[in-house]
């Protein structure tokens, strides 16, 4: 499939997760949404305005100086659960409600000039000073008490108001958006080059990200001029050299954003005039090139098998992945914002291997990142053996990836399908129903999604793609009607012509895998069909530490990690089953430890096992 092909997610709106983990997933985050507190959410934003609140803002990070980032993901969670057909109809009408009601009274807190901030501030005379501070190069002096990282939240909130009037379709929303956008611009047409090295030179998260965004919206020339101002070209001119080493010492979550920006440049601005000139015209050896290097680099240098990456927040040296394995590997918004990213390409490009990527990264660190009884969600996930996962506290963490976990569990399925022309593209094959327009397919799968059964309902037939899992030998059976039906193999996807009416059995061959570590052959994680495997390690002494700005981390290890299940790495990686017992249907058993999917872990556990004979 060639970059110029349309293919794009179906809208969230259109597809039901019947996967019953999925379905506890959702129940649990929509009872987390529903339990805030607006006037708490309101209260920050309006201190900062002047306006008389005895509401005191949620805790953690919520009380420092970038408080409103997790606000901004909260409005986009409500955002997607208003329309998530998985949440009950009553619940989506009370979360909508609830989202307007905020943006109602968001709109009496915004200032002349169109800023909007929640963090604490200590000069009520100047809530900007945070931005002043940065252009000063003064951003991460003292994190706590002068400047942290300003425009890393106010892409959380411009993210956030965006979403609720493109997703939940409030109006308002964008009224605020193009106000603050009105601010930003401001901004960025005062910097000199100068002013913006060092502006850039803080993290931003994802400005350029979100201004295309609010460009491509409203169609509105200055927004893409101001998204620009945070594109980082020395950033993306190093990228495209694809040196070795190219990304060692770089915090992720600082740079995947700037990337999806990239990414988001060309696919909303690419051969538009633009002030009525041609500078945004890129080709795919510039900004899309930047993203496709960089993505191949992070998951060939740099992710574990969950699809997680980094070790402290930071990109290690390349293939080092064994070497750093620590009790604070894999940041949870690492992987939601590589999702963004991949999904964008798949978008772009059509390529299997970012459909591969959208499906391993969901169930394998997405899935496991959240409590399956509480609902709360990690901020590291870790590789070395013996640890555990730390969830947050529902009122007083509000870490970064609090924020996107509330997204991540608001969006289940938003990358299970895409539609183009003609055709519907198959990605992810979890028990789920997509309807839309002209199409219903309903999809019931195995456990171990190696077996498919698939109805058809449409008004005219098309060509159904069903994307060949890389966790199978490649081997697809299919049959329609209780037939043997005869399909094209296309790039990766079983492709063939489906009527409504059409019932189609599909087989796969789901296989058990023992997977080496690049740096470390005897380093070993086992998989089956799509889901990476851990072994239960029990719960004691589960006690919980802390690093940089209150984040929980586990504190200690109870296993050397070490297996001797009496052969070498090579021959259990060449013939699993000789020494791996299966004894359930997602259950296997190795030198007497019990092996299940690490979505279902919330104990201590082992991934990665050195294996001595």
């Amino acid at each position: 499939m060639s970059e110029k092909t349309e293919i794009r997610a179906f809208p969230l709106g259109s597809i039901r997760l019947t996967d019953p983990y999925c379905v506890n997933a959702l129940e649990k985050e929509t009872e987390y949404l529903k339990a805030f507190d607006s006037e708490r959410v309101l209260a920050g934003f309006r201190k900062n305005a002047g306006i008389a609140t005895d509401a005191e803002p949620y805790g953690g990070w919520e009380k420092h100086l970038i408080g409103g980032h997790a606000m901004g993901h909260y409005f986009s969670a409500l955002a997607q659960a208003c329309v998530n057909p998985g949440v009950p109809d009553a619940d989506r009408r009370l979360l909508h409600k609830k989202l307007s009601d905020i943006i109602d009274e968001l709109a009496k807190c915004q200032l002349p000039d169109g800023f909007l901030w929640a963090g604490r501030v200590k000069d009520p005379e100047n809530v900007e000073i945070q931005f002043d501070l940065v252009e000063q190069g003064r951003g991460n002096e003292n994190i706590i008490e002068v400047a942290w990282v300003p425009w890393y939240t106010m892409h959380k909130i411009l993210s956030g108001l965006i979403d609720s009037y493109s997703v939940a379709g409030i109006d308002r929303a964008l009224e605020i958006a193009k106000k603050l956008g009105d601010w930003v611009c401001a901004h960025t047409e005062s910097w000199d080059s100068k002013t913006r090295d060092t502006v850039l030179n803080t993290e931003y998260g994802g400005m350029n990200d979100v201004m295309y965004e609010l460009y491509a919206v409203t169609g509105e020339d200055r927004y893409a001029d101001a998204a620009h101002a945070f594109d980082e070209e020395k950033l993306f001119a190093d990228i495209l050299t694809n040196r070795h080493n190219l990304l060692t010492g770089r915090h992720a979550n600082t740079t995947i954003p700037k990337v999806i920006g990239m990414l988001r440049r060309y696919q909303v601005c690419n051969g538009k005039k633009i002030n009525g000139k041609h500078p945004y015209t890129v080709e795919a050896s510039g900004y899309l090139e930047v993203a496709k290097i960089f993505w191949d680099n992070v998951i060939g240098h740099h992710t574990y098998h969950t699809g997680g990456n980094s070790e402290w927040e930071h990109f290690r040296e390349d293939d080092s992945l064994d070497a750093k394995r620590t009790n604070c590997n894999c940041e949870t918004c690492n992987v939601y914002n590589m999702l963004k990213l991949t999904k964008g390409l798949f978008e772009v490009t059509g390529e299997k291997k970012y459909a591969d990527y959208l499906e391993n990264a969901f169930f394998n660190h997405i899935l496991a990142s959240q409590n399956p009884e509480t609902g709360m969600t990690t901020y590291f996930q870790s590789m070395a053996t013996g640890y555990f996962k730390v969830f947050s506290s529902p009122w007083d963490d509000f870490w970064c990836c609090t924020g996107s976990g509330m997204e991540n569990f608001t969006k289940l399925g938003d990358s299970a399908m895409f539609c183009s022309d003609g055709s519907v593209t198959v990605t992810e094959y979890l028990s789920c129903e997509l309807i839309s327009d002209s199409v219903k397919l309903t999809l019931d799968s195995s456990a171990a999604c190696d077996r498919v059964s698939v109805k058809v309902s449409c008004a005219e037939p098309f060509t159904l793609r069903l994307r060949i899992p890389d966790w199978s030998d490649g081997t697809v059976k299919i049959h329609k009607n209780g037939e043997k039906a005869a399909f094209e193999c296309e790039g990766g996807f079983a492709c063939l012509d489906v009527s409504s009416g059409d019932a189609l059995e599909v087989e796969f061959s789901a296989m058990l895998k023992v997977m080496p570590l690049c740096d470390n052959v005897n380093a070993v994680a086992l998989r089956y069909g799509p889901w990476l495997l851990a072994a239960k390690l029990g719960t004691e002494d589960m006690e919980i530490g802390r690093t940089g700005v209150h984040v929980a981390i586990p504190a200690k290890s109870t296993s050397d990690g070490i297996l001797r299940p009496g052969c070498t790495a090579a021959t259990l990686c060449a013939d699993p089953e000789k020494y791996i017992k299966k004894v359930g249907e997602l259950e296997f058993e190795l030198c007497g430890l019990r092996f299940v999917p690490y979505r279902e872990i919330s104990e201590r556990y082992g991934i990665y096992w050195v294996i001595e004979d």
